[in-house]
């Protein structure tokens, strides 16, 4: 059975240089979600950790002794909620990721999503950061069943290719989350159409949750969190400041959107599954 209407609460908490204050900082909000009716809580990318490269293989944890997986995982239970962990540094082996975990309501682990785009950028003047020089990328995209429905699951750069939402779509994603740090400059940009066209082309729930803007860290992010609708309406947003909002997402209508407007099934793949050689 498919429930018709979901409270998803975005939590947009500001990361410090301490595991352990981050995680009762989550542990706070999430409580504060679940006291708002959430059924979905959602934090931000690297929660527990600065967003810095000379800190995440320090911050990096192993799944099999995580203390973040296991505090996560026990708030879902204590409180009868899903919960996407944002993301934090994951280790294995030698390798790290940067991954995404999501809880159910007994607690169990029922997903993961390794960032498959690696953010390497060099904006003069203003920003140079190399993911890669710590982390590997992941090589699955995700989506995952819930009582909710199915939802799919990706990580801040990953916004910018569209491909990815398109497949999760035709798995049968009806919302799509997406924890990020976007960079105060490009989110000034990018970050609210990226968003709004997302939802729009795919006619699927959007939910993009960042960290709240720290002054003064080197890599400042954007903040305002959001969900968006198929139809690019914003229901909820936060400014760049901690907070947390809570919203109810309407599965009906997206099915009635799609019945009146059915962008998916006027899709000419006999034209776009052929591939001109002569171009």
């Amino acid at each position: 059975m498919k429930f018709k209407n979901i409270n998803i609460s975005i939590c947009q908490l500001e990361v410090l240089d301490d595991k352990d204050l981050n995680l009762q900082k989550a542990k706070n909000f999430i409580k504060k979600a679940a006291d708002q009716g959430a059924n979905i809580v959602v934090l931000p990318a690297m929660f527990n950790c600065p967003y810095r490269t000379s800190k995440f293989r320090i911050f990096a944890e192993e799944e099999s002794n995580s203390k973040t997986i296991d505090t996560i995982s026990s708030l879902a239970k204590e409180n009868q909620i899903y919960i996407v962990a944002g993301s934090i540094p994951e280790k294995e082996g030698e390798k790290y990721y940067n991954t995404s975990y999501v809880f159910d309501e007994d607690g169990n682990m029922i997903a993961k999503h390794r960032k498959i785009h690696l953010y390497d950028v060099d904006i003069k003047n203003k920003l140079k950061i190399k993911e890669s020089d710590v982390f590997s990328p992941g090589q699955n995209i995700t989506v995952f069943d819930t009582k909710y429905g199915k939802i799919g699951l990706l990580i801040s750069y990953d916004i910018r290719f569209p491909e990815i939402f398109r497949i999760m779509t035709d798995m049968g994603a009806d919302i799509i989350i997406a924890p990020s740090a976007f960079y105060e400059e490009t989110g000034k940009k990018h970050w609210d159409n990226l968003i709004k066209v997302r939802s729009m082309d795919n006619q699927v729930f959007v939910v993009a949750v960042s960290p709240a803007r720290k002054k003064d860290e080197k890599y400042i992010v954007y903040g305002h969190s959001k969900i968006v609708d198929p139809y690019g309406k914003i229901l909820c947003e936060l400014d760049e400041n901690e907070g947390i909002k809570t919203c109810n997402v309407n599965i009906e209508y997206l099915s009635e959107l799609r019945k009146e407007f059915p962008i998916l099934e006027h899709r000419r793949l006999d034209l776009y599954n052929v591939i001109k050689k002569d171009l």
